[in-house]
């Protein structure tokens, strides 16, 4: 076997070894490596169809490439942020409120979310107190039956953001970092909610266990 026969059979094991990858970043980096091996085994053999072939493949190998390692890189500041949605207004359109009216009552069917611009609005069953800058009715989107699980309402009137489910889900599948933004959000607000029942119910514990030592303290 010559050199150049060896260049061309490592040329087939690459490629073999790049249809075997299940992942996309190392399927990238073996398509670049046949390619520059196989072009290189074209070149000697002056065989230009296989050279115009990887010619056009290796740039395009490199390209996304560099795509995916940029994608990740944007995951991982994503995964370390504030979970800000200030990137997300100019897909929202802007709304003004009154105060005392409703945005969606619990049982609603949910088809959209807010983002508060101005204002002060209240989660009425939970008791909590929106200021400007949050997100809110996201959890309607991973309700089963798309159902809103609160009530929101206006208590000094103001501006909100709204999108809906439907550009929601567009953005979701169009850009992996918003599905995985959307996801951190979305998690953390299920922590908090868990936090808070936490407290509330060792809230109610411990004012059961007074209750019950006072009245054994009367009793006695």
């Amino acid at each position: 076997m010559t050199w150049i026969e060896a260049i061309g059979w490592l040329g087939a094991a690459l490629a073999i070894t790049g249809s075997a990858m299940r992942t996309i970043i190392p399927l990238r980096c073996i398509g670049i490596a046949t390619n520059l091996v196989s072009l290189t085994y074209a070149s000697l053999m002056h065989l230009y169809p296989s050279m115009t072939v990887n010619l056009i493949l290796l740039p395009l190998n490199g390209f996304r490439l560099y795509q995916m390692l940029r994608l990740i890189q944007k995951v991982k500041v994503a995964s370390k942020s504030d979970l800000s949605m200030e990137w997300l207004k100019p897909f929202m359109t802007q709304r003004s409120v009154k105060a005392g009216e409703v945005l969606f009552a619990k049982g609603d069917v949910a088809n959209c979310m807010y983002y508060t611009l101005s204002g002060a609005f209240r989660l009425r069953e939970l008791g909590i107190d929106l200021p400007p800058g949050r997100v809110v009715g996201e959890m309607g989107f991973l309700s089963p039956d798309n159902k809103r699980t609160q009530t929101l309402e206006c208590l000094e009137k103001g501006d909100v953001l709204s999108i809906t489910y439907d550009e929601v889900r567009q953005l979701y599948f169009q850009n992996p970092e918003f599905g995985f933004y959307f996801l951190r959000l979305t998690t953390e607000r299920l922590f908090t909610n868990m936090e808070r029942m936490e407290n509330e119910i060792t809230r109610l514990r411990g004012r059961s266990t007074h209750a019950s030592e006072a009245d054994n303290a009367i009793s006695a």
